[in-house]
């Protein structure tokens, strides 16, 4: 075996009552088609009674690349395994991997070589799902270097990524072990902001996220309270790192769509009515904070809706509303303006008695776009290719050397 003195990457495996596919996950790290050598696994057998420890001892023994192999008490999440194996990391990289998934044969050298390549902090390889979903809309392409505010890398925040470890050091980054839910997106949306550049190895199924039979996997744990939570804990986070205006607003969307809305989405009906006061209580302070024009605006209709009543606390017509969205109908148009404006019908438009402002209805572009008679993007288009007319036909200086 090669004598290389700092290996590449340093594979970070937190394993608690992970078998049998414990055993896959690890067949899939021999597997690698980057040199052994060049390859240091760091697994943390968290208190497993199933067996995981031992299997791990059993493969630190026989595998070629170095191993070791930590035995510890239950943490009760993923974080606090993740930061022993950080504290002992020596790779150039690192990578987070679950013991239920599993890696694609050449993912560490794709990986490597496109941070090596391209001189950027963190790289995404494409996740494919087993028996389950995984993020998509990421994959259009390879991107040698992008950011979060540039692609749509923002609604992939899971840790399995590869992050280089002189980043993690340097601003002292580690999983916050009081977080239950959510730990992962606040230590990746860090690394995002704080990488000088990020690649996408979209060509090439690096990570498999596989859905386990038992339905232990861990982001499928925690109650609502947990998620509000984790919401907090990300908008702050965002609000701490982005100055206020349309990049933070930007990144805003992700916690309010994925992390706070689906608390009033058709679960929301089941719930008691203390449960739903609750959420209300919880869900004040974050908008109060956070819910700009801005953000709003880069919303679905139904989406903006649904905050903008929780924002004012109407509970009273929020209920109304989720109820439509549970049924999946699809909302009636109202196309004003020529065609330039579009307004969904959802419950409550232009109810004098729940006096919901318009704006909270309109469609923009993107959506409006799938009604027919809609001009917008068209009057758009034409109002673009008439500014770059007059640009062309000014001087060198453009308007300012019309002025």
């Amino acid at each position: 075996m090669t004598v290389v003195t700092q290996p590449d990457v340093t594979v970070i495996i937190g394993a608690y009552e992970a078998m049998p596919y414990l055993v896959e996950c690890l067949a899939s790290v021999e597997a690698q088609t980057l040199d052994p050598a060049r390859i240091e696994v760091i697994a943390v057998d968290d208190g497993s009674t199933d067996g995981s420890g031992e299997y791990l001892e059993e493969f630190e023994a026989r595998a070629a690349m170095r191993v070791t192999v930590v035995r510890q008490a239950n943490s009760g999440g993923p974080s606090g395994p993740r930061n022993v194996g950080l504290g002992k990391a020596s790779g150039r990289y690192v990578f987070f991997l679950d013991a239920d998934d599993r890696l694609g044969p050449e993912a560490l050298e794709r990986m490597v070589a496109a941070a090596d390549s391209n001189g950027t902090d963190v790289v995404l390889g494409r996740v494919e799902g087993v028996n389950r979903s995984a993020p998509k809309s990421m994959w259009g392409k390879n991107l040698d270097r992008t950011d979060v505010f540039s692609s749509n890398i923002k609604f992939t925040l899971s840790a399995q990524k590869l992050f280089r470890r002189e980043l993690l050091e340097r601003h002292g980054m580690r999983f916050d072990e009081s977080l239950w839910t959510g730990e992962d997106a606040l230590f990746t949306m860090e690394a995002y902001l704080r990488a000088d550049g990020v690649s996408v190895v979209a060509d090439h199924t690096c990570y498999y996220l596989v859905g386990r039979d038992d339905g232990k996997h861990v982001t499928k744990s925690g109650g609502y309270t947990l998620r509000f939570d984790s919401a907090r804990a990300l908008m702050d986070l965002i609000a701490r790192m982005v100055p206020a205006g349309p990049k933070r607003d930007m990144l805003m969307v992700r916690p309010l769509t994925i992390t706070l809305l689906p608390q009033f989405g058709p679960k929301y009906l089941k719930d008691s009515d203390e449960v739903r006061r609750h959420k209300l209580e919880l869900a004040k302070p974050l908008l109060d904070a956070h819910w700009t024009p801005g953000t709003a605006r880069r919303l679905k209709v139904h989406e903006r809706l649904r905050l903008h009543l929780v924002a004012m606390e109407r509970p009273e017509l929020l209920g109304d509303v989720v109820e439509f969205v549970r049924s999946k109908k699809q909302a009636a148009a109202v196309l004003e303006k020529r065609g330039t404006e579009v307004y969904l019908v959802y419950p409550h438009f232009r109810s004098k008695k729940a006096g919901i402002p318009d704006w909270v209805y309109r469609a923009e572009d993107r959506e409006a776009r799938a009604f027919e008679g809609y001009r917008g993007a068209a009057a758009n288009s034409f109002l673009r290719r008439a500014l770059r007319k007059v640009r062309r036909s000014l001087p060198t200086g453009g308007f300012a050397a019309a002025a």
